[in-house]
């Protein structure tokens, strides 16, 4: 018997394989339900545990975590170990393609939900838990983040492979950003190709390593600035690149949300990131908030920002960990006036 035929009364379970039935009725009960609608419209972007989202929403764990089984049984949340946590993030494909389209419509509805100032203001409280354990991170550390990075991935590795992909698709241009440069290896690259480059980065130990590889190798062309990419006003770029940044954000698709605004139409988000892996040890040698992203988790935010996928390269890690190189291409004026016709 299946976990989801469980739940249902005996005289409801096909023994023999899970009906339609099942999984429509599963769907159902699962949606019926306003705190369990809330939690799959806070699930649209970002993962969180079952403590996160106790507080977020202000209820009891064990009240939650029953809401959360629901949910889980009729296919609509999974999870995923992220070192001793489990965190949950909305499922992308349906337990039956008999039920994908009810599916989607329960997650339309839910997107549509408005959150209360009140939630909206803890479900800043519990990001900003998440960066400063970050920020605090980088502060204490980053005299040594080299030599800890390269226990995962040495620049030396995928450096040369981001830059050949990135001049396949764009050999040039006026304005590039870098978003976590780290000690400023890949600035060298971009500060060849365009006009100007700014790098930002919000822990001033990190981008102080920055700043000394620009001093040193007079690259002129390249402003170094502390902040988030949020804080960014004024033009546009052709490019906005992230190399192993992702992992270290509280909130990943906000900030490709964040990166999508500020590329031009025609524009390219480079984005070189760890695939999901098992390693937890990663998480305290280099401060990483998730253990690397699924293919499919990239692909669906950048989506939500009305980016299609460009060019793409996996490179496999001796140590075990895969590197995934992503682009993803904002449509330009006449893409979209195609698109509408």
């Amino acid at each position: 018997m299946t976990i989801l035929a469980a739940m249902l009364k005996p005289s409801q379970v096909d023994s023999a394989a899970l009906s339609v039935t099942d999984a429509t009725v599963a769907l159902c009960k699962a949606s019926g339900d306003p705190l369990r609608l809330q939690v799959l419209r806070v699930l649209s972007r970002d993962a969180y545990g079952v403590l996160e989202l106790s507080q977020i929403f202000d209820v009891r764990q064990s009240a939650l975590s029953h809401h959360l089984k629901v949910l889980a049984t009729a296919g609509l949340v999974v999870t995923r170990r992220e070192g001793n946590s489990i965190f949950y993030r909305r499922a992308l494909k349906s337990l039956m393609a008999e039920t994908e389209a009810l599916q989607a419509a329960i997650y339309a509805t839910a997107d549509r939900l408005e959150l209360e100032p009140a939630l909206q203001d803890r479900i800043l409280t519990v990001r900003n838990e998440r960066s400063q354990q970050s920020l605090e991170f980088f502060t204490r550390n980053s005299d040594q983040f080299e030599s800890q990075q390269e226990q995962i991935v040495a620049y030396s590795l995928y450096g040369p492979a981001t830059d050949e992909l990135l001049l396949s698709q764009q050999a040039k241009g006026e304005l590039a950003i870098e978003v976590g440069p780290g000690a400023g290896e890949f600035l060298e690259v971009l500060a060849q190709r365009y006009q100007r480059v700014i790098a930002i980065d919000n822990a001033e130990g990190m981008l102080s390593l920055a700043r000394q590889r620009v001093e040193r190798q007079q690259l002129s062309n390249v402003d170094c600035r502390l902040g988030d990419l949020s804080d960014e006003e004024g033009e546009l770029a052709d490019c906005v690149v992230m190399n192993m940044v992702l992992h270290h954000v509280p909130s990943p698709a906000e900030l490709m949300q964040a990166a999508a605004k500020k590329l031009k139409p025609g524009g390219v988000m480079s984005i070189t990131e760890l695939c999901a892996h098992e390693q937890d040890w990663a998480r305290e040698a280099c401060g990483d908030v998730w253990m690397g992203f699924e293919p499919e988790d990239l692909s669906r935010w950048a989506a939500d920002c009305g980016l299609q996928a460009g060019a793409e390269q996996y490179l496999a890690q001796r140590n075990g960990f895969q590197v995934q190189l992503r682009h993803f291409l904002k449509r330009s004026t006449n893409d979209s006036l195609r698109a509408v016709h």
